[in-house]
């Protein structure tokens, strides 16, 4: 993890909320169409199939239910521009509880319980609360935004899997690429590069001299989609420039080096 504690840009506690529902809406009406041929197919995810991706996306939506129902924690240990960094550390935790919802699971009845219990259990829970999630404990409204990077992200991942066009509700794509972008400013802190993702996030970052005003003299930008493939290690950084879906001027404007954010 960077050495900088920082706190990440605001966002709106409602409006995260409210896309993360409209997200699950999205992904659970597309997995409740699949056909256990779809189910069976392989994923960009190592040896997953659709089936363990679809466990995945549930329990992640899940995991905000559950950690309502624990006791409070003391303590808070993340800030939330701190969690694409602690997330590396859980991924045989993440994978093992996959595979097992994917071969027990009835794929609908998981989807039904885990919406059903955060109906039940968020209305009525403050947005400062802190929760134990996987990699660390954090305040709810942090939580939130962490549930939309992972819909969002997976749904990327759904849709390369199978050829479908599951939708991504504009809030929570918003709030993925702002998080991942504000975690590449934490990580190379310095104002000589401008990272460029419209119409959602703009940020500096990188050592050097700090531009103030006019052309920046280093520039990079790019679009919503390509931005979180780059950041959590879908894409390649040589392959996107060079398929013009990256666009980098300057000599300190290649972001190989730095990239993926969050793995």
């Amino acid at each position: 993890m960077p050495p900088a504690r920082k706190r990440a840009r605001s966002y709106d506690p409602a409006k995260t909320r409210a896309a993360v529902r409209a997200q699950f809406d999205h992904v659970r009406a597309a997995v409740l169409g699949l056909t256990p041929e779809q189910l069976a197919a392989p994923t960009r995810l190592g040896d997953w199939t659709v089936r363990e991706l679809a466990a995945h996306l549930a329990l992640g939506y899940g995991s905000v239910p559950r950690a309502l129902a624990e006791p409070e924690p003391a303590t808070r240990e993340l800030e939330l521009v701190e969690w694409p960094f602690a997330t590396a550390p859980q991924a045989g935790g993440v994978d093992e509880a996959a595979r097992t919802a994917a071969a027990g699971a009835d794929l609908p009845g998981l989807y039904a319980e885990v919406a059903a219990d955060l109906d039940a259990v968020l209305p009525d829970a403050p947005d400062d609360r802190v929760v134990a999630m996987r990699a660390g404990t954090m305040r709810l409204g942090d939580a939130m935004v962490t549930r939309a990077v992972e819909l969002i992200v997976h749904t990327d991942d759904l849709n390369a899997a199978t050829g479908l066009a599951v939708p991504y509700d504009r809030a929570a794509l918003g709030a993925c690429v702002r998080l991942l972008a504000d975690a590449l400013a934490v990580k190379a802190p310095g104002g000589s590069v401008e990272v460029r993702v419209p119409p959602y996030a703009v940020v500096q970052c990188v050592p050097g001299p700090r531009h103030t005003r006019g052309t920046p003299p280093n520039v990079v930008e790019t679009d919503p989609l390509t931005w979180l493939r780059l950041a959590t290690g879908r894409a390649r950084w040589a392959d996107e420039v060079a398929a013009a879906r990256v666009r980098a001027g300057g000599e300190r404007a290649d972001l190989a080096a730095l990239l993926p954010v969050m793995s």
